[in-house]
């Protein structure tokens, strides 16, 4: 007589990673208690005694991004740290482009988020970065992190075809005989063979950290 194979037993984890891939695969409109169910063949009911509803499913996916993020280590130089910390930022984002959305909004942040700014925090203070000023580093930061991820996760192109088609749009509307600077920056900039926007992220990084760098001095 075959066995019966047994199911693995559903745990807040795995409402939660189901959850993450669902979104991943579909976007986060697509994410909805019963499409989770049905990603995890249950009952919608089932998913109540781990989520207590889609606003904590939400807070859980976000603490799930943040437990993805490089924390950064209290007591090594900040500013390697604080680069390396952006860097992985812009990489677990651009994986779950979803979540740009919801990475500021939540009331309730989970434990993995919480103990990945208290160590931003934490680095920034070990560095000799004083109260003001880790506050002041620590807005900039995100706010130029979470800007530029805004951008490039809307671009109407993929890094893969680059702005060639945006650019032959515009040159097709006589935009570029009309405005000869945006013109110029797209013929000897953003098409150039090696170009790609998610370039810039590095560039402006560093003018952050340059600014934050003579604050602290």
């Amino acid at each position: 007589m075959a066995t019966k194979k047994r199911r693995e037993p559903l745990t807040r984890e795995r409402v939660v990673a189901a959850a993450m891939a669902l979104a991943d695969r579909d976007g986060l409109e697509s994410l909805s208690m019963r499409a989770l169910a049905r990603e995890l063949g249950i009952e919608a009911m089932s998913l109540y005694h781990h989520v207590k509803n889609r606003e904590d499913l939400l807070d859980a996916l976000v603490d799930a991004v943040y437990s993805e993020f490089r924390t950064p280590q209290i007591g090594a130089p900040w500013r390697e740290e604080m680069e390396a910390r952006a860097h992985s930022a812009r990489e677990v984002i651009l994986r779950h482009p979803w979540c740009i959305t919801l990475m500021n909004n939540r009331g309730t942040p989970g434990l993995a988020t919480v103990q990945h700014l208290d160590a931003v925090i934490g680095c920034l203070r070990e560095g000799g970065l004083s109260l003001e000023v880790t506050a002041h580093a620590f807005a900039l930061m995100d706010a130029y992190i979470y800007g530029f991820l805004i951008q490039e996760v809307a671009l109407p192109f993929s890094e893969e075809e680059g702005a060639s088609e945006v650019a032959d749009w515009m040159e097709r509307q006589l935009y570029f005989d009309t405005f000869p600077h945006i013109a110029g920056l797209a013929r000897h900039h953003a098409l150039a063979p090696d170009y790609a926007f998610g370039n810039e992220f590095g560039w402006g990084l560093t003018a952050v950290l340059d600014a934050i760098e003579r604050a602290a001095e």
